[in-house]
């Protein structure tokens, strides 16, 4: 499967994907969402040693017909564009219905339609809701907490429901919560460090105390390559997450530590999510990953997760990165 459509390739965990798949030697097709600038997302500023080895697909997800000829030639497609923040997510539900439920439709009646060998479908720790019980494997019922979480849970459904019926050769990927250099300022971990990069020293964030499993992007996109490159896993849901429980109070300690600041945390309430609506508690349990792809995360415990925040410090602190974000307004 030496050739692969990659969707999502603009964005932050699809930027690194891509990356990491020119450098291991695939031929890369980088759907990209058309717009009148001509931009290719973050892909315009991918590293060095990438640019100009892969192709761009301009287009828009919820488009059938281009996803189509996007795919064509392609022996395998990882999905990943997706509307993601959860608040935008609590406003806008239809174009989450559209982008994530009739998107991933497309790519799977695309991959059916042209005998795609293989099938990577991004799932979101999010569809576990606040876990019953933890560390939360791939058994744990699904919870749709949000409009994000219920599209998503909606998606997941569609590609199991194509592998059931139609033979398609899906695998399900769930990553926990990613982070690192490249990601929105919407979430939380970027929320931070922009703040303290801009010289501020009160900290505006939201509900302090939810836990989540943070996972260093180079994992995530680790995870997908070992699942590309596996024979295993069809009709599977797969975790890949680092199997370590922070709170979000302690990651904000965490980060100003590593950044030498010293910071008051202030409460948002533009923040705070509806009650019900919050995911209080985020914990993976990584061993499916690990026996069917042979996957594990190289940023795994504190000691990880330390290592992973000061990689993602370093890239927000040079002005150059830093001057792309509006670090004094909230990011929706």
């Amino acid at each position: 499967m030496d050739k692969v459509l990659l969707t999502g390739a603009d964005g932050f965990i699809g930027s690194h994907l891509t990356e990491l798949l020119v450098r291991s030697g695939y031929s890369v097709r980088a759907f990209t969402l058309y717009n009148s600038f001509n931009s290719w997302g973050w892909l315009d500023r991918c590293a060095d040693d990438v640019k100009g080895n892969f192709e761009v697909f301009s287009g828009d997800i919820r488009d059938p017909h281009g996803v189509k000829e996007a795919m064509k030639g392609c022996q395998a497609v990882l999905h990943l564009a997706a509307l993601i923040a959860i608040p935008y997510s609590y406003h806008s539900p239809d174009t989450y219905i559209d982008t994530n439920v009739k998107g991933t439709l497309n790519v799977l009646q695309a991959a059916r339609e042209l005998n795609v060998a293989r099938v990577l479908h991004t799932s979101t720790s999010e569809v576990y809701g606040s876990a019953r019980y933890v560390p939360i494997d791939e058994q744990h019922p699904l919870q749709g907490q949000s409009p994000y979480s219920a599209t998503k849970i909606a998606a997941d459904q569609l590609a199991y429901s194509f592998y059931t019926s139609f033979e398609l050769p899906v695998v399900i990927v769930r990553p926990f919560n990613t982070f690192g250099p490249r990601q929105s300022a919407r979430a939380v971990i970027p929320s931070i460090i922009t703040q303290i990069a801009a010289g501020r020293r009160r900290i505006n964030l939201g509900a302090m105390s939810p836990t989540r499993d943070f996972s260093f992007v180079d994992d995530t996109a680790n995870g997908f390559l070992s699942a590309l490159r596996s024979q295993a896993g069809l009709g599977e849901v797969v975790n890949f997450g680092s199997n370590f429980e922070v709170s979000i109070g302690e990651t904000a300690q965490l980060i100003a530590e590593t950044m030498g600041a010293t910071v008051e945390i202030a409460t948002d309430e533009a923040r705070i999510r509806p009650e019900k609506s919050e995911v209080q508690r985020l914990w993976s349990n990584n061993n499916k990953a690990r026996s069917l792809f042979g996957w594990q995360p190289a940023y795994a415990g504190k000691d990880g997760f330390v290592r992973g925040l000061a990689k993602t410090i370093e890239w927000f602190r040079n002005p150059e990165n830093l001057g792309g974000y509006k670090t004094n307004l909230y990011n929706l």
